[in-house]
């Protein structure tokens, strides 16, 4: 018993450090969104930190349209790179889960 126990308290321990890894890793992974016209492109990391913004020219004249492309553009970079982070880290963490029947239902 006590060795079942102690077997799956170091496969957590291994589950966690994977965790921490596959975190580091996601701050190296650029996901890019741009808008559906092309003139705004926000690039982003898998965990969700703004890495860059282009800015076509021709939205410089107009603030309130700038303002809408902002907001649509970084809303949908931060969806995508929500997506991918919340993918990878199940992933490791489904990995490192013992069997327990049932439990499959909690990590969809």
């Amino acid at each position: 018993m006590f060795g079942d126990l102690m077997g799956m308290m170091g496969k957590l321990k291994e589950t966690q450090e994977k965790v921490k890894a596959t975190k580091e890793r996601l701050n190296h992974v650029s996901l890019e969104e741009k808008s559906s016209d092309d003139l705004l492109r926000v690039t982003i990391t898998a965990n969700r930190k703004i890495k860059a913004i282009q800015i076509d020219d021709s939205l410089l004249s107009d603030k309130e349209q700038l303002e809408d492309y902002l907001i649509l553009t970084l809303n949908k970079a931060i969806e995508k790179a929500t997506e991918v982070n919340e993918a990878e880290l199940a992933a490791v963490a489904k990995e490192g889960m013992p069997n327990i029947p049932g439990m499959d239902a909690f990590l969809k």
